[in-house]
């Protein structure tokens, strides 16, 4: 890497992607053109869903989520405190509050018990989305999640730009993550981390024709046209916004989506590489726990460190590491802690979450690595840890 350090992740860009954007290029559209089609129809058909509508970014595509449910102000959503900023960020776009629910302290994940928790803390305002996060690229419980969130009136938005070829498998479900088997939508990304990689991008699935249309109304400032108009004639029923993803990025999206197979075969291959080596570190460092009804392929290596027992602190581990020429990360500080939405709430004890973050840190995983890297981040997390 640019500067010795092996990163937490990382794009694998081929000399056929490179080729794609630069037929895209010589193309007579570089944005609102054919590309687009091809990306969204390719990536409806890999994750089963009906519709696939590209977008500017994952922040757009929960944007454009919430948008297309019309949630209206004061009403509420939830979302796990374990996330990125944007899940939280997306309802109060829209002027909606949010309730955060809590999370399993191995798994970081939202669970049916910590949503139904989350539910008591309504007092008495309007609940209109509920939106899971798959986190590292393991599945949250959907069918159950569903049932509680039906039970309050409310529809499950995936939040799901960790888990790009992951599948729920219980004896009664089976869906890929973005199928929308159990949910009204679900959003993805495409930054360079996650499992492909357009730059910036993001993608929203629906089995809902009329929550498609106006994804795709709204993403490009909700302009339409009238049957029978004049071909130059637009009108704008409300307003949407510039989100549109242009034709050179779906190029490269598509090329990337073809690869999908062999990252993802690489991805877990890695992670039961790390599952071999770190049984050395246990009980002081395991992997997060991944649920029985997950099939992952995992965007992210997160070990859980008990740092107390250690007698070192996550900072020193990671400088340590990063000195031993082995990046990491941290996935992720919760998100009801942040300054705006501790003063917009006040204080809140999520306790799964709490644990979560006081041992989690994100190893190196991505296509590109062969296992020598993985033995070289265990090795060097071990002396970190003076193991």
């Amino acid at each position: 890497m640019a500067d010795g350090v092996l990163p937490y992740g990382r794009q694998t860009i081929e000399d056929d992607d490179i080729a794609a954007v630069a037929a895209a290029l010589r193309a007579d559209f570089l944005t609102t053109g054919p590309a687009v089609d091809a990306f969204e129809d390719a990536f409806a058909a890999v994750v089963g869903a009906q519709h696939a509508v590209a977008c500017a970014n994952g922040t757009a595509a929960l944007h454009l989520a919430m948008l297309a449910l019309e949630v209206q102000p004061g009403e509420v959503c939830i979302a796990p405190s374990i996330t990125f900023l944007a899940t939280a960020n997306c309802a109060r776009y829209v002027g909606a509050e949010v309730v955060f629910a809590d999370v399993d302290p191995d798994s970081g994940l939202m669970t049916p018990d910590t949503l139904a928790a989350a539910i008591t803390r309504l007092d008495g305002r309007r609940l209109r989305a509920v939106l899971p996060v798959h986190l590292r690229g393991d599945v949250a419980d959907l069918p159950g999640l569903r049932a509680v969130a039906e039970s309050a009136g409310a529809v499950l938005v995936e939040d799901a730009p960790h888990a790009l070829g992951s599948r729920l498998t219980t004896p009664d479900h089976e869906e890929w993550v973005g199928g929308v088997g159990c949910s009204a939508m679900a959003t993805f990304s495409f930054h360079p981390v996650k499992t492909i990689a357009t730059g910036e991008g993001g993608m929203v699935t629906t089995n809902d024709g009329h929550l498609a249309q106006r994804l795709r109304t709204l993403r490009s400032h909700g302009m339409v046209r009238p049957a029978g108009a004049d071909p130059w004639i637009y009108e704008m029923p409300e307003p949407g916004f510039n989100y549109r993803l242009p034709d050179i990025l779906c190029a490269l999206g598509q090329s990337q989506l073809a690869k999908l197979p062999r990252f993802a075969a690489r991805r877990r291959a890695l992670a039961a590489r790390y599952a071999e080596r770190l049984a050395g570190l246990s009980p002081l460092v395991r992997p997060a726990t991944s649920p029985a009804w997950s099939d992952p392929v995992l965007h992210l290596m997160c070990v859980l460190i008990d740092f107390e027992a250690a007698g070192v602190t996550r900072r020193a581990v990671m400088e340590a590491m990063r000195a031993d020429g082995v990046g990491s990360q941290v996935h992720y500080i919760p998100v009801h802690t942040q300054p705006y939405y501790a003063q917009r709430y006040g204080p809140l004890h999520l306790p799964g979450a709490e644990a979560w973050y006081a041992r989690c840190l994100s190893l190196p995983l991505f296509p590109g690595m062969d296992d020598a890297d993985v033995d070289r981040s265990v090795d060097a997390l071990a002396r970190a840890l003076g193991r």
